[in-house]
């Protein structure tokens, strides 16, 4: 069984359980051991696990989406209001399945744009509108997440060119690396990062540092972050160092 093969039967594992041990891969994939733990640690490098004694384990799942969309409302508002103002007509536009990323998408009636989507509540807002020219990502269906997520999904991204990607995180850390909590989102995201050809992370004040022990990309992978409060000083320093445009809600200018 080749490496990368291997390697998905391991996140599949991981995402059906939480936690998987070096033995019971071991039966599962027909390899030794050691062979099981040089994967591990390949896919902690990748930002996809992490390594614990005889083993490997993923954090719990975020918040329901319902429960989610509920929080920090007035600066989801004011972080959509300013991403919608970088939306040209004419444009394509990735949006993941993060809920201030659903905000944006109700400020974005009546504009002659295309919108790719994995988010169900990003194409139910928008499924009534002629204007918006909507692409419903394929991909099994996460309920509790409200969005198409697997291998389907990355396949349809591989066949996009969009002219932004806008896209929540759980958090940010001072390096400026954007985290996940759970490995199912990160590769379907990792796909729109590829797809892109400007990033913009919509992260309101809880994400720095915020939650997540999964990476989705460096700061070098981002062009604009645009939060609702000031980042620390800290990791503020680690994406203007990357070249990152930092984007303080509702302010028009550099916060």
């Amino acid at each position: 069984m080749l490496a990368e093969q291997r390697h998905q039967l391991i996140l599949r594992a991981l995402r059906s359980g939480g936690t998987v041990t070096v033995t019971d891969l071991s039966d599962r994939l027909g390899a030794s051991a050691a062979t099981v733990r040089r994967d591990l640690l390949k896919l902690e490098g990748d930002g996809l696990l992490t390594r614990v004694h005889g083993g490997a384990v993923v954090e719990d799942e975020p918040a329901p989406f319902a429960e989610a969309a509920e929080a920090r409302v007035p600066g989801k508002d004011a972080i959509a209001a300013r991403a919608a103002t970088m939306i040209e007509d004419g444009q394509s536009v990735i949006l993941d399945s993060g809920t201030t990323v659903h905000r944006l998408a109700r400020r974005l009636h009546g504009r002659r744009i295309t919108v790719v989507t994995n988010n169900l509540a990003v194409y139910e807002e928008l499924l009534p509108d002629d204007n918006v020219d909507l692409m419903l990502l394929g991909g099994m269906v996460i309920r509790a997440s409200r969005m198409l997520d697997g291998f389907m999904a990355e396949d349809n991204l591989r066949q996009v060119h969009a002219d932004w990607l806008f896209m929540g995180a759980c958090g940010v850390r001072a390096g400026g690396q954007v985290m996940d909590t759970t490995v199912a989102e990160v590769p379907a995201r990792r796909a729109m990062i590829a797809a892109a050809d400007k990033v913009a992370l919509l992260a309101d004040g809880s994400k720095f540092p915020g939650t997540g022990m999964v990476k989705i990309c460096d700061p070098e992978e981002l062009d604009v972050v645009v939060t609702d409060t000031p980042t620390d000083a800290t990791t503020r320093a680690a994406l203007e160092e990357a070249g990152v445009r930092v984007v303080r809600a509702p302010e028009s200018e550099d916060a």
